[in-house]
């Protein structure tokens, strides 16, 4: 959850959403999004909208927020969206809770958030709930009671299996960490764990990143997330770079990695269903993130969480301070919102399914963007015997160059 502003129209003090959006909510699915902004320390790569203990204090020594009443707050507003999201809609399918460092809270106020949408909303039978989570922040027992209470997935954040990378990076875990967190995992019942990793880490050779992979996979999850690290404006990796003491990540070394990854995780039996996630089978991709990537709806739980229901789209205050007062008072968190006209639901469809495996309908295209399709197919961006199937779909090339083609395609 990135903390950059956006700009946009005020929400209304009742959260409510246009009719024509909620008029959508039954033709697809529905999830959650619950952020946890708590986080024991700020990476020095994270632009998140997260806060440690030191900024939730006022001048005057008296906490803005705090943990233990979080849960209370989130599960205010998910009572908000349940009169919100009135009429038909249909049960809950994935609920994800990010962060931050959802870990950091009692397993038991994680249950709570998610026995609230069961209750208010209902889940379908094969719901999946989803948690990630800070590999020093959980242990067997810990997982053990989040299997009790209805998680079904965990997301660990592994980043690299090599110290100074993991220096580099700020990241409070150990090598080895991760792969336990796994092993624990599966013993509490859990049958899918991610892992996430990153490359092109100021610093990290290729001979890093291979073993991070290699790690990464002996660990045996079912799903592994690659992100290519992005140097933010304003973190402090941002500031390191900027008086030179880390190089910029180099954009050759960038793809190089990505296809390290790609074909390291085919030769374990991982399939890449989406740019930057793999999985060992069809049940072990993400079907929250998958939701987001088709389109479906969701309501975003949280300070500075963002929602969507059919066109509309909204994000909340940022600070967990003026999100605890705007749900006290019985108001929505709500602090902007934007109605996407038809032709913007149309770009984001085409940007968003573009990245997953099944790619998008060629009839999506504009006259000029089935052309450039026909390019990038001779250019081995796309592949030739989806295209002449209608689809638009992604080559490894192409997904090296996925931004680019998309501009190309729309």
């Amino acid at each position: 959850m990135p903390s950059v502003a956006l700009d946009g129209d005020p929400v209304p003090r009742t959260g409510d959403l246009p009719e024509h959006s909620l008029a959508e909510l039954a033709a697809r699915p529905l999830g959650f999004y619950v952020h946890v902004p708590f986080c024991v320390t700020r990476c020095g790569y994270c632009d998140f909208n997260t806060y440690t203990a030191d900024e939730l204090v006022s001048r005057d020594g008296t906490a803005t927020a705090s943990r233990e009443t979080y849960a209370d707050q989130a599960i205010a507003e998910i009572e908000l969206a349940d009169r919100v999201l009135s009429g038909d809609r249909p049960p809950v399918s994935t609920v994800f809770v990010g962060g931050g460092t959802p870990t950091l809270l009692p397993a038991e106020d994680l249950g709570r958030l998610v026995a609230a949408v069961r209750e208010r909303f209902g889940l379908t039978p094969d719901a999946e709930v989803t948690t990630e989570a800070n590999p020093e922040t959980v242990d067997p027992g810990y997982l053990a009671r989040l299997r009790e209470a209805g998680f079904t997935r965990v997301s660990f954040g592994m980043q690299s299996a090599r110290p100074h990378v993991l220096r580099i990076l700020e990241r409070g875990h150990t090598p080895g960490r991760p792969e336990q967190c796994v092993e624990w995992a599966r013993q509490a019942g859990f049958e899918h764990v991610n892992l996430d990793l990153i490359y092109g880490t100021p610093g990290e050779s290729d001979d890093d990143w291979a073993a991070s992979l290699a790690a990464a996979v002996s660990a045996g999850p079912d799903h592994v997330s690659a992100y290519s690290l992005i140097v933010e404006e304003g973190t402090r990796l941002a500031n390191r770079v900027r008086r030179g003491e880390l190089t910029e990540p180099d954009d050759d070394a960038m793809a190089d990695r990505y296809v390290m990854a790609d074909e390291a995780l085919a030769a374990a039996g991982f399939t890449p269903y989406e740019v930057s996630n793999w999985a060992r089978t069809p049940e072990g991709r993400s079907a929250h993130n998958l939701l987001y990537w088709t389109g479906g709806h969701w309501w975003g739980v949280g300070p500075g969480a963002h929602g969507h229901v059919g066109g509309t789209r909204w994000w909340n205050v940022k600070h967990p301070a003026a999100y605890a007062a705007r749900l006290a008072a019985g108001d929505s968190p709500g602090q902007a919102r934007e109605v996407l006209t038809d032709e913007e639901r149309r770009f984001e469809r085409v940007l968003l399914e573009l990245r997953i495996e099944e790619g998008c309908p060629l009839e999506l295209l504009e006259p000029h963007g089935r052309a450039a399709a026909v390019r990038a197919v001779a250019d081995g961006l796309l592949d030739a015997e989806a295209h002449a199937a209608g689809r638009a779909v992604l080559t490894r090339r192409g997904r090296l160059l996925a931004d680019a083609v998309v501009r190309d395609l729309t």
